[in-house]
């Protein structure tokens, strides 16, 4: 019986590791390896990041060499080597496929939490999320504790959302100068259950969904799972947000049953999309037949209090026909507390209501009255005006050490949000986060945000260290830089305690 449980086609796994030798360090002072060793090297990468799957099987060594214009006898070696490190597994009549040596932990394919152990010698900046913003977590579950006997003497579960929280978010875009009714509301289980119940409603196994490139990576693995067929659109340059003429054309010729985008602090770039921006891509999806999930987990999180924010692109289709908007309180108030909401039309919210029923039933009620105690004492604005301070203390932080620990590496600062998009001197992003957490700082890769090893040479640091610990992360990046440009990590020394 064969142990793999997947397949990886020839075409596909050249183009992932063409998007590495793209980025491979060359020049005086590197050492390029041998070609077997340079692509068992790349495959490593790609199941280390779970970019391949483990337990994939590998294209045939004939089949590989012919896509990647290498020798029968070049892949053959590199698959010796990869067996020889525990990296694949094959047996005579089953081909090969793809392994994790013993005692390695299984390599995760979205940006997981670094585990509470690995905290005292590891800078984590894989999450883009903040600490709670205290006391205001404290008072709000105290709030909701005395909210919650009326409620404890029901079933307690609440489908569409606790009828209380529904109606106070209608009344907050409502006051936004966008009419909404309770009926339009739907509490979720975060914004990632939210999206995932739309996927599912609107995009079956095969369908097309349109996305950014880059994007947030932990979207893109959910939308992979549930079978879609990702389409790229690739961003404008630097922040200027959306690239409509390329927008256009994705919806005219794909015809995607769903798009997705993040127009607020865009997740990786940070871009802000403008309000013409907005309206027209509305306009094109409308048009086209197209869906739009607009994901706005990050839009109260710009950093000038005097920034005038554009309308929200639910604005320009208020009906809900057109743009199902997602919100959370992940990423303003605390990723612990799992509460999201979608807003749309009636008909598709009780759609999405009557799928649920063989999903999670429901959303904890106690963590929906904390949100609905934050939304109607004030208590949200004042938490949120202090994670706007802290990320924006963060940023000054983080960019001033890069800058002076990396000078090569190029960004564009953005207005708001949590993080940095960031070419890394022409760098492997996958290599500077293997390399990485050998010297002790955790970073995800530029291919992770994209689709088929696109942005290679990126990686994505979020605003959630500063002072002492944001001038480490940069010295650790740097010293991961270095043993990337030598052309491996041999000497790499084990991280320092972090600075408390």
């Amino acid at each position: 019986m064969a142990q793999w449980t997947s397949a990886v086609g020839a075409a596909q796994l050249a183009r992932l590791l063409t998007s590495q030798q793209e980025t491979r360090p060359g020049g005086p002072g590197s050492r390029r390896p041998p070609a077997y060793r340079a692509l068992a090297d790349g495959i490593r990468l790609l199941v280390l990041e779970g970019r391949v799957p483990v337990a994939a099987r590998l294209p045939a060594e004939r089949e590989l060499a012919v896509s990647l214009k290498v020798s029968r006898t070049t892949v053959a070696a590199a698959y010796e080597a990869l067996r020889g490190e525990g990296f694949l597994e094959s047996r005579r009549g089953a081909g090969s496929w793809t392994a994790v040596p013993a005692g390695n932990p299984l390599p995760a394919r979205g940006l997981e939490p670094l585990p509470p152990e690995a905290l005292g010698s590891m800078i984590d900046l894989g999450t883009a999320a903040l600490p709670a913003p205290e006391p205001w977590l404290t008072r709000a579950v105290q709030g909701a504790l005395g909210e919650l006997p009326p409620y404890a003497h029901t079933h307690g579960d609440y489908p569409a959302g606790l009828p209380a929280l529904r109606e106070m978010l209608a009344e907050r875009y409502t006051a936004q100068g966008i009419p909404t009714m309770p009926e339009q509301i739907m509490v979720t289980t975060g914004a990632m259950g939210a999206i995932d119940a739309i996927c599912h409603l609107f995009a079956g196994r095969g369908e097309r969904i349109a996305v950014e490139s880059p994007s947030y990576a932990n979207i893109l693995q959910l939308m992979r799972e549930a079978g879609a067929r990702l389409v790229p659109v690739a961003m404008a340059e630097g922040l200027t947000g959306w690239d409509l003429d390329r927008w256009r054309q994705v919806l005219r010729d794909a015809a995607p049953r769903l798009a997705y985008v993040v127009a607020d602090f865009h997740n990786p770039t940070g871009a802000l999309a403008d309000e013409d921006q907005r309206r027209q891509l509305v306009e094109a999806a409308r048009s086209a037949g197209t869906v739009l999930v607009v994901d706005e987990t990050m839009t109260e999180l710009h950093f000038d209090r005097d920034l005038e924010m554009p309308r929200r692109v639910c604005a320009f289709d208020p009906a809900g026909s057109t743009v199902i908007t997602v919100g959370s309180a992940s990423k303003a108030f605390w990723a612990g507390m799992r509460i999201g909401w979608v807003r749309a039309a009636p008909d598709v919210i009780r759609s999405l209501v009557a799928a649920r029923a063989y999903a999670d039933l429901g959303t904890p009620v106690l963590e929906q009255l904390a949100v609905n105690w934050l939304l109607s004492t004030g208590g949200w604005e004042e938490a949120v005006e202090l994670r706007r301070s802290q990320a924006r203390e963060n940023s000054a932080a983080l960019i001033a050490a890069l800058r002076r620990e990396l000078p090569d590496w190029e960004f564009d600062v953005p207005v708001g949000g949590l993080t940095l998009w960031v070419r890394a001197g022409g760098l492997s992003g996958s290599r500077l986060a293997e390399v990485g957490e050998r010297v002790g700082v955790r970073v995800p890769s530029g291919p992770r945000f994209g689709v088929d090893g696109a942005f290679e040479g990126y990686v994505r640091l979020p605003f959630t260290v500063a002072g002492a610990v944001a001038d480490e992360a940069a010295v650790r990046l740097a010293a991961a830089a270095r043993l990337v440009r030598e052309g491996g990590a041999s000497g790499a020394e084990p991280p320092r305690t972090l600075i408390a």
